[in-house]
């Protein structure tokens, strides 16, 4: 092998040890694997989520016209295992509603790999921010309101991850 090819080959392999290493570092490591389950925290309600709440909105296909896509998963505190049936309560304030409009609102269950997604009219700005608003609340785990804010109000999608805690 000449000394070109041995230089190649020990620059790829040198770069392999060191992106693996920065990507663990910063935690781009995904949290699911099995060596990390044991430290998932469960997810804290985020300020303002609960804001226009409807407790037993129904669950549904779909919210209104459609065209803009919720989305996220739903694990368990601790071992990270994914939560399936597990009902996740959806509103916003769209191009066709309020958020304390009924029409605003549904539901939709995680399906056997934790993943929920649910289709509504697209979120638009309110007080300022494009938002969404996700409320996990059975009984079985602690209830958990999310209200994460969009990137763009251009965006089409947008997606809330559950780490739930027993109640």
């Amino acid at each position: 092998m000449n000394k070109v090819n041995q230089e190649r080959r020990q620059f790829v392999a040198t770069s392999g040890v060191a992106v693996s290493t920065v990507v663990a570092g910063l935690g781009l490591v995904s949290p699911w694997r099995p060596s990390h389950a044991n430290a998932l925290k469960a997810t804290r309600s985020m300020r303002g989520g609960s804001n226009n709440y409807l407790p037993g909105a129904p669950i549904v296909d779909r919210i209104g016209a459609g065209g803009f896509w919720m989305s996220g998963t739903v694990r368990r505190a601790g071992d990270g295992m994914p939560l399936a049936g597990q009902r996740i309560q959806i509103w916003a304030h769209t191009t066709e509603g309020h958020e304390r409009d009924q029409r605003s609102h549904g539901a939709t269950l995680s399906d056997e790999n934790g993943e929920f997604k649910l289709e509504m009219p697209q979120i638009v700005p309110a007080f300022g921010q494009a938002h969404g608003h996700l409320a996990y609340d059975s009984e079985e785990y602690k209830t958990v309101f999310l209200r994460p804010v969009m990137a763009s109000s251009k965006d089409k999608t947008l997606s809330a991850h559950f780490v739930l805690q027993p109640a």
